[in-house]
């Protein structure tokens, strides 16, 4: 036990989320309890954590969530540990939720190069209707940019999934690269623009950002059959965007088969994205657990064999990267429990808007009207 990796999670303590303060102390060490001693409660290590409150041993339910997050059947997972099914779900609910925290914390901060960009959404079967599910990733680390869920195919889902592509951007000088639907030209046109100012009065104009490069892929379909593919550069030219492509691996042409291949892996490790398969979501809070589940998973503790770079002299071979890794997020992999046991610091209450009182001015004092002059005429008898 750490005092110094630890933080206070108390709403009303001054140093609130804040690491190194000092402020902490061991309360028990048999409990695994801290102190505060600025605003004296005490909390157990495992508070903002999957764990906390969890009466079954870490290692087993660390065990369990190592299995979902691979994709191993949830009856399976019963039957081999005899614990029940509403229980493993309530783990991986937990598990994700705090995965989506540990996204937008690690990954959507502003600090990852993208460069290249590929988007793409994927239909989920639900009990009764169906969801769609939007999914982004950045070529040239292979890092997923989290994901989205919604009813319709339709502006709202895909605005919310380029506004987070937006906040994980460094630079929004980048290469985009979709499908033929219309959304997502509007959408990323607008997110990716920056003012321009000229001096003259007024809100400056947005312009799109210099660099920015989009190109889409559009297919021709017959009787549900690919009969032609169409490239088109919607911005900038397709010599820029061919060089780009080429600058950062991304092929020859303008595609999506990169977003492609991690909706494949997204398919096998989530039971409602199998194809013709019998598996059905049942709500969707669910279902967006397990898609970041996976996705954090997929960033933080799997190798990607494509990023893999060559060894040193005399050592190994390969030296194995994650997408992370290959991103500058992280300088090695992580494991699952390391992910189960990272405690989020609470966001910081911004400070209170002072609100100015508008005095008005004092009244100015009403003039005396001027009144006319009044000549007194005397007569003599």
């Amino acid at each position: 036990m750490n005092p110094q990796e630890m933080f206070c999670p108390q709403e009303q303590c001054p140093l609130r989320g804040q690491l190194g303060q000092g402020n902490l102390v061991i309360h028990s060490q048999k409990e695994r309890r801290y102190r505060c001693s600025v605003c004296k409660h005490t909390f157990t290590a495992t508070q903002g954590t999957p764990y906390y409150r969890l009466r079954t041993q870490p290692e087993v339910v660390t065990l369990v969530v190592t299995l979902l997050a691979h994709g191993c059947p949830l009856q399976a997972i019963v039957v081999a540990f005899g614990c029940d099914e509403r229980t493993v779900a309530a783990w991986q609910r937990r598990a994700g939720e705090h995965g989506e925290r540990f996204h937008e914390q690690q990954v959507c901060q502003g600090q990852v190069e993208l460069e290249h960009v590929q988007a793409d959404e994927l239909w989920v079967k639900v009990v009764g209707s169906r969801l769609w599910m939007a999914l982004a990733l950045s070529v040239p680390s292979r890092l997923g940019l989290g994901g989205q869920l919604a009813r319709e195919r339709e502006k709202e889902l895909i605005d919310t999934r380029v506004a987070q592509v937006r906040r994980a951007a460094r630079s929004l000088g980048i290469l985009v690269c979709v499908d033929g639907l219309a959304r997502y030209v509007t959408a990323f046109g607008r997110a990716f623009r920056t003012p321009v100012h000229t001096g003259r009065r007024g809100r400056p104009r947005l312009m799109p950002a210099a660099g920015f490069l989009l190109g889409q892929v559009i297919k021709q379909q017959l009787s549900r059959r690919v009969v032609g593919v169409a490239h088109r550069a919607v911005r900038g030219s397709l010599e820029q965007v061919e060089r780009r492509l080429a600058a950062t691996g991304g092929g020859k042409v303008i595609n999506t088969a990169f977003i492609e291949r991690l909706n494949a892996t997204f398919r096998s490790r989530l039971a409602p994205l199998i194809r013709r398969g019998r598996c059905l979501a049942r709500q969707t809070a669910s279902l967006r657990a397990g898609m970041y589940l996976v996705g954090c998973c997929y960033n933080f503790c799997t190798y990607h064999d494509r990023l893999r770079l060559p060894g040193e002299a005399g050592g190994c071979k390969w030296r194995q990267r994650t997408p992370a890794m290959a991103a500058g997020l992280t300088q090695h992999r992580w494991t699952v429990s390391e992910l189960l046991h990272y405690r989020i610091p609470p966001a910081l209450d911004p400070p209170p808007k002072q609100h100015r009182r508008r005095t008005r001015p004092s009244p100015r004092p009403a003039e005396p009207f001027p009144l006319p002059a009044i000549t007194l005429c005397s007569s003599t008898v």
